[in-house]
């Protein structure tokens, strides 16, 4: 199968490598030549749009910051739309609105094209190691399909219903995440006005309920107070808008997402957009 992979950024360049490591013809796009330049130097064929991605291959996969951006990848000028053909598969891996996700296949499916939502979940490193979590929205034949590809980049991949299911499930482990992150940060940063550190408070109770793979990826960026970005708090903060968005369609109730939402925006606009999600923790022992 050749696979077209469009949007080459922090978690798209070491899902595409994996996909070369594991043996598959790749053609690939991105705005930024950098990381086009290194997967050439690893056997992938550069295109110069997603039109000439779509004619060239079997399989599109985009990873994109949001829905704006995959909306214009695929029906935008020189879009995956001009060059695909019927019977050809777009799996989106980015985390976007679901709402938008089930329009765009809608459309695509009018062209004779189907379509898969892929979100991830694992952050660079499980990208890097090839270990992230892939929830799957789609028809079943497709997703059998498609699924020994998606097992090259993630450990575990999961159908969870219909086109969109995939994207509301990130949504679900966006809020978790957010609101994990959260608690770790205020009890913390608590903990730290109280005197104790936080390396040594998590040696104490890593071991016990409050354990919890956000206290094991992120005690060191907390520790340290230092928050190089593994998931930019820009990101979560898109992530948790597309949820509210989501949650005035559907009538439910995301209170302590609001609150959360409401702080990531304080980050950001104090210029902290950019730093991991984990600098919560700058708002809980303020700046």
């Amino acid at each position: 199968m050749n696979i077209g992979f469009i949007g080459l950024g922090i978690m798209g360049k070491p899902m595409a490598t994996n996909l070369l490591k594991a043996g598959y013809p790749l053609y690939v796009y991105n705005r930024s030549s950098q990381a086009v330049d290194e997967l050439k130097a690893l056997g992938a064929t550069s295109k110069s749009s997603p039109r000439e991605v779509a004619e060239a291959s079997d399989m599109i996969i985009t990873m994109l910051p949001d829905s704006p951006q995959v909306e214009q990848v695929i029906f935008g000028d020189n879009g995956v739309i001009a060059g695909i053909s019927s019977g050809k598969i777009v799996v989106d891996m980015s985390s976007i609105n679901p709402i938008a996700v089930k329009q765009m296949a809608a459309k695509l499916d009018a062209v004779g094209v189907s379509m898969l939502d892929a979100p991830v979940s694992g952050g660079q490193l499980g990208a890097i190691e090839g270990k992230l979590a892939i929830m799957v929205g789609g028809p079943q034949i497709m997703f059998d399909q498609v699924k020994p590809v998606l097992e090259k980049m993630g450990t575990t991949v999961t159908r969870v219903g219909d086109i969109g299911a995939g994207n509301t499930v990130k949504l679900i482990n966006q809020i978790m995440v957010a609101i994990n992150i959260a608690g770790v940060s205020e009890a913390l940063a608590f903990g730290k006005k109280a005197g104790i550190d936080p390396a040594i408070a998590y040696e104490a109770i890593r071991g016990g309920l409050a354990g919890s793979r956000v206290l094991e990826t992120k005690i060191e960026n907390i520790s340290k107070e230092s928050f190089k970005p593994g998931f930019r708090v820009q990101l979560h903060e898109k992530d948790l808008n597309n949820a509210i968005a989501v949650e005035k369609e559907i009538g439910a109730n995301l209170s302590f997402t609001h609150h959360i939402l409401d702080m990531f925006k304080k980050l950001d606009q104090l210029g902290l957009g950019t730093e991991d999600h984990s600098a919560l923790y700058r708002w809980y022992s303020r700046l």
